[in-house]
């Protein structure tokens, strides 16, 4: 019997399947008659960061049914493949409807009160011997609003310990910290509308057709708003399918979008089309900027480095810096890099210095990964102090302890470890317990060897998810929790748009929502309860104390409630007195940035190679993404049948060259192996989609854990992985030793390598004789 068979049996109920006949519903037409819908209930997506809207229909307490909502601005009544067949996973197989704790080395359901007993005696062991730091929380981005306000607020003010981060730190962080260190914030500075009113839209890193597919509507209305088609420039070493969209593909070479940003200022700034005016009153650092890209980033050498033509660099210039109105939006394919942070600001200080910030169709706009990545970014704790404020700033620290009301010497005055640094401090022994929330590092985190050994070395493993992932399997206990229509709270999407998820149906067994499991959980610590959440009960109460703490902030949502957001579909922030409907874009002529002067800064941020190159050993390049049919580890989408029907495992798009060298065809199967960690048993697609000495994988996958291949390199900013590029080998049944390359054959690449490291050198000597 398994784990999931025996909670149902200690709960004494089980989950059953209605059988389908069509007739006619009232609202949505069609739909299986023993499905019929009792009810329709109003919520948003629980999956990506697009946040759209949709409707739950209800049958007998069960979701039966996901529809888009027509009225909603972000989706207007469409929905990609996963959230039409959201409800299928609310009471999947792989569900945990009761707490479990190991037994005599078997997972075994329990009472709440046993579990919460059991983990609240251990933290307070383990903090009593090693220090309040020895217990580490490790969250998502997928939780409510509310529930990351709570959670944050009782791990750090009531636990104690600031090492506390969101396994957001794996895909938005850089995003945050080059936006804190341009603007001088964290926060998306555009809309969803510029897609529709921009005259350039320039995609990179930024897969959408996957990923985001939803945002191609906003593109496809532009015509119809601007009355001419917008130019569409697709950034990315592969041909995806966003790029079949595109009026210009930029097939650049692994890891160079910083290189080429660089290149294109350089171009812009030589033959005068920045905008004098705009970086004279709302930019800083300009000379410095000007005389850094001049001085390194010549259209010949960026040339050498990205693999494109100094012609086609002088053309993407000047349509970028010519057009009224020009977005740029980018997401992981920037983000997840050892550069991502500086690549952001590089992105930023493109659109600086063409004016292209805080106007219709004008922005640098980051689109997040996550349903709440924003939530957590804004109001959870593990970053900054909610509302933006700063750890080291002791003003800030005084405000939001008045606010609360506790004691400001309990605040935290530096952030605590991040994501890896927390792996790597339970490595070293420092860290003994660690409570993982709704995220799966087992399948997702990158590298995989080192968390393994980080595991086993831990005194106490706690999960709390709804779904019996991989992570949970290992768990000493599990808290199982509520999931998406069995709770309500807020999302905050990509362009800062605040959206209310409603509860449609009961939690499954004896699960509780994450807020509720933290607001039970604080009562089993002395104090703690009384302290930080007397008078918090309900999501809406959480919901007040954050409009408290967000006024004034940049993101403040002190003038929304629930019944606003659902009736405009969602406020975008800031939202107050002055913005009573929200905000579409940041720093307008009439906002200032959230810098000492109110203005941008132009940052000189340099390229760097990667450390593990392509040789003769390594020869291929890896790249890895996502599939429109699967979420991040599949704990959730895995659990659908039509979703795991059309992409049920991981595959290699292989180029029909490297497929010769490998005699292999589509539909073999194949061994990628890397310096840390070989994945067996891989599908081959040969596909025009990747170029000679390039692959690309799919991330979703447990089985073929491409994770345990990709590169333990972090950006020293964000502490956000590499998880696009590192150096591989194939390996066939006719090929068993992998392919071998000529070093002539990646030379171009190696050749920009080789000019930029002759350029570090040079620079380092001056600079050794200046002294």
């Amino acid at each position: 019997m398994s784990l999931i068979d025996k909670a149902k049996n200690f709960l004494g109920f089980d989950i059953k399947e209605d059988k389908y006949a069509l007739v006619d519903d009232p609202i949505f037409g069609k739909v299986a008659k023993a499905k019929a819908p009792d009810k329709w209930v109003r919520t948003t997506c629980g999956y990506c960061g697009v946040g759209c809207g949709m409707y739950i229909g209800v049958k007998d307490g069960n979701a039966v049914y996901s529809k888009g909502d027509p009225l909603h601005p972000v989706n207007m009544g469409t929905l990609c493949p996963k959230g039409l067949s959201e409800h299928e996973m609310v009471r999947a197989d792989s569900r945990v409807p009761a707490p479990l704790i190991r037994k005599n080395g078997t997972l075994t359901p329990s009472g709440w009160d046993e579990a919460f007993s059991k983990v609240s005696a251990e933290f307070k062991r383990i903090q009593n011997e090693h220090g309040k730091g020895a217990v580490a929380v490790i969250s998502t981005g997928q939780l409510l609003t509310e529930e990351f306000y709570a959670l944050g607020k009782f791990v750090q003010l009531g636990l104690g310990t600031n090492n506390y981060d969101g396994n957001t730190t794996l895909c938005m962080a850089s995003a945050v910290m080059g936006y804190k260190q341009t603007f001088g914030s964290d926060g998306p500075t555009g809309s969803y509308e510029d897609f529709s009113k921009a005259d350039v839209i320039l995609l990179i890193g930024a897969n959408i057709a996957d990923n985001h597919p939803i945002l191609k509507l906003h593109i496809a209305k532009n015509k119809k708003m601007t009355g001419k088609k917008p130019t569409i420039i697709v950034v990315d070493p592969r041909k995806s399918k966003t790029s079949q969209m595109a009026d210009i593909f930029v097939p650049l070479k692994p890891r160079s979008d910083l290189a080429l940003l660089n290149g294109l200022c350089y171009i812009i700034m030589e033959q005068g089309w920045e905008d004098e005016k705009f970086i004279k009153e709302r930019t800083n650092g300009y000379k410095a900027f000007r005389k850094h890209i001049m001085n390194n980033y010549p259209p010949q050498e960026v040339a050498h480095i990205t693999g494109i033509d100094v012609k086609e660099l002088y053309n993407l210039a000047k349509i970028y810096a010519t057009a009224d109105a020009a977005m740029s939006a980018w997401t992981m394919g920037v983000n997840q890099s050892s550069i991502g942070t500086d690549t952001v600001s590089a992105i930023c200080n493109l659109a600086l210095i063409t004016g292209n910030l805080g106007r219709e169709g004008a922005s640098p706009m980051s689109i997040t990964g996550q349903c709440n990545a924003m939530g957590t970014r804004e109001f959870g704790f593990t970053s900054s102090i909610p509302g933006y404020r700063n750890y080291a700033s002791a003003q800030d620290r005084k405000a939001f302890a008045d606010i609360i009301g506790v004691p400001e010497e309990i605040i935290p005055t530096k952030r605590g470890y991040a994501y890896p640094q927390i792996i790597d401090a339970i490595n070293r022994g420092e860290i003994k317990a660690l409570w993982v929330v709704a995220t799966n590092p087992l399948v997702s985190y990158p590298d995989q060897n080192g968390l393994r050994e980080a595991l086993k070395k831990l005194d106490l493993l706690v999960v709390q998810d709804a779904f019996l992932s991989d992570t949970a399997e290992i768990a000493d206990v599990v808290f199982a929790a509520a999931t998406w229509s069995e709770k309500e709270g807020c999302y905050t999407n990509s362009e800062r748009r605040c959206n209310y998820a409603k509860r449609a149906i009961d939690p499954l067994g004896t699960t509780k929502s994450d807020l509720d499991i933290v607001l039970e959980f604080s009562k089993y610590f002395d104090g703690v309860h009384e302290m930080l959440f007397k008078e918090l009960s309900t999501p809406e109460d959480l919901f007040n104390e954050i409009k408290k703490v967000s006024k004034g902030q940049l993101c403040d949502y002190s003038g929304m409630s629930y019944a606003l957001i659902e009736e405009l579909g969602g406020i975008q922030w800031p939202c107050n007195e002055k913005a009573p409907k929200g905000t579409k874009r940041l720093y307008s002529e009439e906002m200032p940035c959230s810098t000492p002067d109110g203005k941008a800064n132009l940052l000189p941020v340099d390229w760097q190679p990667l450390s593990e190159m392509q040789c003769k050993g390594l020869p291929l390049m890896l790249n890895t993404g996502r599939t429109v049919e699967q979420f991040h580890t599949r704990t959730k989408t895995g659990t659908i049948g039509i979703l795991d029907n059309l992409a049920p495992e991981a595959w290699v798009d292989l180029s029909p060259k490297d497929a010769a060298k490998l005699k292999v065809k589509s539909g073999d199967r194949i061994a990628i192996s890397g310096t840390r960690g070989r994945v067996e048993d891989v599908i081959v697609k040969v596909s025009e989609t990747v170029r000679e000495g390039n692959i690309f994988v799919p991330f979703h996958f447990n089985e073929q854990l491409i994770n345990a291949v990709t590169i333990p390199e972090f950006d020293p900013k964000s502490f956000e992985p590499n998880y696009k590029q590192c150096a591989v080998q194939l390996h066939s049944a006719a090929v068993p030793e992998g392919i071998v390359y000529e070093e002539v054959e990646i030379s171009g690449y190696l050749e920009g390598v080789k000019v930029y490291e002759e350029e570090v050198l040079e620079e380092e000597k001056v600079e050794s004789t200046k002294k």
